[in-house]
This record gives structure tokens, sequence and C-alpha cells, in this order.
């Protein structure tokens, strides 16, 4: 990838070189939305990089936690898991406990909830 120095409008040529079939995929795609190839290739790299930073940030808190001691015992999310879809779900399990923390339960992966 080539970027060229910015312009007057805070943006900036970036060349890459794409397979083919996705630039044909792209022109397709912008002729039926009546957009430009350009702004459908920014909107698509913006999504991807935000999608990214997030996913890392969950990684990252995910590990400080764990290093917290904040954590849940891999039998206790197993039966939970397990109890989905059964006449008796089983309600959520709780984090164990540490020193540093007490006030943590399980939930999906990026929901950082505090209970």
């Amino acid at each position: 990838m080539k970027a060229k120095r910015a312009a007057r409008n805070g943006t900036t040529i970036l060349s890459v070189r794409v397979p083919v079939k996705l630039r044909k995929r792209l022109e397709g795609l912008a002729k039926t939305t009546a957009s430009n190839r350009s702004r459908l290739a920014v909107e698509a790299l913006e999504s991807y990089v935000q999608e990214q930073e997030e996913q890392l940030a969950r990684i990252d808190q995910g590990l400080r936690d764990a290093d917290a001691g904040r954590v849940v015992p891999h039998e206790a999310v197993k039966r939970y898991l397990q109890s989905w879809g059964s006449k008796r779900k089983l309600p959520p399990p709780r984090c164990k406990e540490s020193r540093r923390s007490n006030q943590f339960r399980f939930v999906a992966p990026g929901h950082d909830r505090r209970v």
C-alpha cells in the first residue's frame, strides 16, 4: 500500500492492489447503490478498522480481568450454556471473587458490565 501526502480536506490517497474479482464486485455494488468505488472502499476500511480495534480492546480487557482474577470456571460456563433451551435454564455463573474485585459476573463478549 502506498499513501500519498494529506490533502487539504483531511484525506489522503491510498493505493491498494485487490483481486480482479473483488474490484468487479465493488464496481457492481457501486452501481447498485448509486455510490462510487472510493466511497464504498472507505466505508469498508472504516468498518474493518473499527471492528479490529474493538476486538483488540475486548481481548486486552479480558486479559486484564483474568490477571486480576475476574474469571468464571470453565465447568460453570459449560453447565450454564448446556442449560440453554432446556426447561430449567440456569442463571449465569458468577466470577470467582478475588482480593482485588468482587461484583463481577459472566457476560457475553463485548459487554463488560459490572453488577
